[in-house]
């Protein structure tokens, strides 16, 4: 729906072009594929480990906008950004449980998707130049979803499955707040630069903590407390 949302606001001219469709099914396929890796890691491999590795996607970003897209700041939002770093670490830490490895594959899966997320986000701010964000958007989809097969394959049928509401329907919301979000991502590069937009944009968990805070009264861990304590330092920071 919102890709169509989208669509209907650039008045359904689809751009086309083999480099403009190639660009967006790179951004779609980069973003779901690594999404589905994530999946297989977490059954291979313990989550306290793997959520710190992934969620340090944006250095690869800043880095490749800088070197590639020439992208400045002043020092200021510099030190925003390098502050930003452990922040998002920390905001990501799990104490470690019970669970161990069941296999070494998860390190090359949770490094993969470091990589792919790394590599979507300066893709999406270089096609952002070249076409028009509710192109990039559409493409984005239509590549995510022609993943779907690939989903079904990876779903272990062998284990109970929540067929209620609380499984389809909940899944269907959390996935409609998720296009909305990578929406807002793809304008929000449109108008601004990658090596400010992606960290920023990467402590979303700052608000899931709060909120857990208000609602369930769970108080987090000292970990992550310093990880908001930081997170607020450089989004002020970042803030141009």
């Amino acid at each position: 729906p919102c890709a169509l949302i989208a669509l209907g606001v650039q008045g359904w001219k689809l751009e086309g072009g083999r480099s403009r469709v190639w660009l967006g099914c790179v951004v779609g396929l980069t973003g779901a594929g690594g999404q589905l890796i994530l999946f297989q890691a977490l059954r291979l491999g313990p989550a306290y480990l793997i959520f710190p590795i992934i969620s340090l996607y944006p250095v690869l970003t800043v880095a490749l906008a800088y070197t590639l897209l020439r992208e400045r700041a002043k020092m200021r939002t510099w030190a925003g950004v390098l502050l930003s770093f452990p922040a998002i670490a920390m905001l990501s830490y799990q104490p470690p449980g019970n669970a161990g490895a069941t296999s070494h594959w998860w390190l090359a899966m949770a490094a993969a998707v470091f990589l792919l997320w790394g590599l979507q986000a300066y893709v999406m701010k270089f096609a952002t130049g070249v076409m028009s964000a509710e192109s990039l958007y559409f493409y984005m989809m239509a590549t995510a979803v022609a993943l779907i097969p690939f989903a079904i394959l990876m779903t272990d049928f062998g284990h109970p499955i929540n067929w209620s509401f609380r499984g389809p329907g909940f899944a269907a919301m959390i996935q409609v707040l998720n296009s909305i979000g990578a929406l807002m991502l793809v304008y929000a590069l449109r108008h601004g630069k990658a090596i400010v937009v992606v960290p920023i944009t990467s402590l979303a968990p700052v608000l899931t903590v709060v909120l857990s805070l208000l609602l369930y009264r769970l108080v987090p861990h000292p970990v992550v407390i310093t990880g908001i304590v930081f997170a607020s330092i450089a989004i002020l920071l970042m803030a141009e």
